[in-house]
């Protein structure tokens, strides 16, 4: 007679609730992004896309991706402030076509962290073009 074994599941790499929170954060500074330019009267004037670079830059200046992993209200703050950035950065490049390399910077960035699941060397050389491009506006 063989003894019982309990068989053990093979370790995974907990992605979901991280994959979860990415699009959550996104979500929730996409929404921001939309009420801000709402409420600011959308492209033209000062609310347009020279504004919306500007803002993304400023929201990226504040972001530390070292704290984007963090649990609790840093974590948190990382995240949506990153989602704020790549959401403000599309705006400006949808109303001139001038602020697309900031945001194709932040798009490569966040496509980069999909897929190492982390801040990597290639995420961080995307995220400096980005703050780049902002140093120069």
């Amino acid at each position: 007679q063989q003894p019982f074994e309990t068989p053990v599941p093979p370790t995974r790499r907990r992605t979901g609730p991280l994959l979860a929170a990415l699009a959550a954060g996104l979500v929730i500074g996409g929404a921001g992004v939309g009420a801000a330019w709402a409420l600011t009267g959308g492209s033209g004037g000062e609310g347009g896309p020279a504004a919306d670079a500007r803002a993304a830059c400023g929201v990226l200046d504040r972001f530390d991706e070292s704290r984007y992993t963090d649990k609790g209200p840093a974590g948190e703050a990382a995240l949506n402030r990153w989602g704020a950035a790549q959401a403000l950065s599309a705006s400006a490049a949808a109303g001139d076509e001038r602020y697309e390399p900031l945001a194709e910077a932040l798009r490569k960035s966040y496509h980069r962290v999909l897929s190492a699941f982390e801040f990597d060397a290639q995420a961080k050389k995307d995220l400096e073009r980005a703050r780049g491009f902002c140093a120069d506006l």
